[in-house]
């Protein structure tokens, strides 16, 4: 496989965080990138404030979106919000691995009830990958020791959630690429992991502890990576990403 070839399959892996407050400045960060194959990621913030509409915009235009909400509630709230999830259509969305077995198999029922569902298979709903977050990239060893207080290493942590994660039926687990071949090598290879603390050689690694390159990331067998800042904070977003891109062929 050319290097062109093998470039094009991971720009649709390279997730972009649209870490914006509003529709219309995300949606210009989104006119910037048009061609681009790349996924869409809407957190919090942004969902919050411009709702599932914008969601279904970026199904419109042709983007594979990751709900990034990380649900974490009692099981049967989970599940609910699971089955509205699927019925929007995205692609792929998460929850916190911290809420347990029980709440991560209730989110895969809410999946299986909007699938099975006439209004949702009417509405052309497919099934999203679901995955858990494990530990936060932004969590270093004395977080975790001291503050969360949880024992041991942020990758045994981080091993034990995706363990549960995978006995709930879930797809795979938001990791740091840290962790990956550790995950890969305990849980299997088609185990999915998305790779956020993602910066380019040289960036600003901001308030994230546990980082690599693209490059790093892929090589070390993660799925996904989550990019944000390094794109949507840059002079020319595209001419960021499309560097970004460049550097997967080297």
């Amino acid at each position: 496989m050319s290097k062109d070839s093998i470039a094009s399959i991971l720009t649709e892996r390279i997730i972009v965080a649209l870490d914006y407050a509003t529709a219309e400045e995300a949606q210009g960060l989104v006119r910037s990138l048009e061609g681009i194959p790349c996924y869409m990621k809407v957190g919090m913030q942004l969902f919050y404030s411009a709702g599932p509409r914008f969601v279904e915009q970026l199904k419109e235009k042709g983007y594979n979106v990751f709900l990034d909400l990380k649900m974490h509630d009692i099981p049967n709230t989970v599940k609910g919000g699971a089955e509205s999830i699927t019925r929007l259509g995205v692609d792929m969305f998460n929850v916190h691995a911290a809420g347990g077995v029980r709440m991560m198999e209730a989110a895969r029922e809410g999946v299986d009830k909007a699938l099975a569902s006439s209004a949702a298979g009417s509405a052309g709903a497919v099934r999203p990958l679901l995955i858990a977050v494990t530990q936060l990239t932004s969590t270093s060893q004395s977080v975790l020791n001291e503050e969360i207080g949880i024992v041991g290493t942020v990758e045994e942590a981080v091993l034990r959630y995706a363990q549960l994660a995978k006995q709930a039926g879930l797809d795979g687990v938001v990791a740091s690429p840290l962790e990956v071949p550790a995950l890969k090598g305990a849980l299997g290879s088609s185990f999915v992991t998305v790779t956020p603390g993602i910066r380019p050689a040289g960036a600003d690694i901001g308030d994230q502890s546990r980082v690599m390159t693209p490059q790093e990331a892929f090589a070390q067998g993660t799925d996904y990576i989550v990019i944000g800042r390094p794109i949507t904070a840059a002079a020319d977003p595209r001419a960021a990403l499309e560097g970004i891109i460049a550097s997967l062929q080297g």
